[in-house]
């Protein structure tokens, strides 16, 4: 099937594709998102329609860029956007030997701004204080049943991201039977009503967003920040209170997990780079925290 665009974006700085768009990726099994050898498939709602689309990297400098369905030609003006136009990392000081090194080792990491709030809001507020895994898979449920089919080929069983009203529309039986609690229920389709509101606040001013986002009750720093990453290719926006963040900071840059409430602290010398930080010491392979240790509790809300 011809593409309803098909175009080489010539972007002015380098890139690693896969590694720039894998924190868009809602687990392995995202509907929205799938890696098949070297084409990374996405699906999107743009407000001129659903978008399927299909990423090739030609060079570090070349992307191409094949999509279908109403919402094409809007997604291809968003492409340098997507692949991190808006980031700069060109004033980060890594200042410990092992960001430096990952620095060298990943020079095309950067990070993504999609304009897609609402889509990066939904499944951050899903991942609330619960395992990944559960997350992941409430995601996965939900996208697959509401979400609508993606235009054009794809692979399959993937969807697009359903509309604001149908997440506001879900009842609380439906949510509790995709695994999620009636707190995180509440916060979703708190959210999904102002979504019109959201929106309008854009994604050119990060405080004004963040701000309007800290309005919801239920929103707070960590959801924010996941917004941040995605949503507006904000590199300083690390998710403080993250389960995971006092190791997988601590561990590689001082031998240790950090107290939870000095993390903030520990990570200020790199502002605004701190998100940065926390995926460059994610990717690079002599940088890990360790693996063993406690682990958040799941909770199966289904059984509930």
């Amino acid at each position: 099937m011809s593409a309803d665009v098909d175009a080489v974006v010539e972007l002015g700085f380098g890139v690693d594709l896969w590694r720039t768009l894998a924190p868009l990726r809602r687990g392995p099994g995202d509907p929205t998102m799938r890696r098949e050898g070297d084409v990374v498939w996405r699906t999107s709602r743009m407000p001129s329609g659903t978008v399927t689309y299909a990423l090739v990297q030609l060079d570090p400098r070349r992307v191409r860029v094949r999509a279908w369905g109403a919402g094409a030609a809007e997604l291809l003006d968003g492409v340098p956007d997507l692949l991190g136009a808006r980031d700069d990392p060109a004033g980060f000081d890594p200042i410990h030997p092992l960001l430096a090194d990952a620095h060298r080792r990943f020079p095309g990491l950067r990070v993504p701004a999609t304009h897609r709030v609402m889509e990066s809001l939904v499944p951050a507020i899903i991942e609330q204080k619960v395992v990944g895994l559960d997350a992941f898979a409430s995601f996965r449920r939900l996208v697959t049943r509401l979400g609508d089919p993606a235009p054009g080929p794809s692979p399959q069983g993937m969807r697009v991201f359903p509309t604001a009203e149908t997440w506001a529309s879900i009842p609380s039986w439906d949510y509790h039977r995709a695994g999620i609690g009636p707190e995180r229920a509440r916060t979703l389709q708190a959210a999904a009503r102002l979504a019109p509101s959201i929106e309008r606040l854009g994604t050119d001013d990060p405080a004004r967003l963040y701000a309007g986002l800290r309005s919801i009750r239920g929103i707070g720093v960590w959801t924010i920040a996941e917004v941040g990453q995605r949503a507006l290719g904000d590199p300083d926006a690390v998710s403080i209170g993250d389960y995971h963040l006092p190791a997988v900071v601590g561990v590689p840059l001082t031998g240790r997990p950090l107290p939870e409430d000095e993390v903030e602290q520990f990570l200020e010398p790199w502002r605004p780079h701190r998100w940065r930080v926390f995926r460059l010491l994610g990717l690079s392979p002599i940088a890990r925290a360790p693996r063993r240790g406690p682990r958040m509790s799941r909770i199966d809300y289904r059984a509930l």
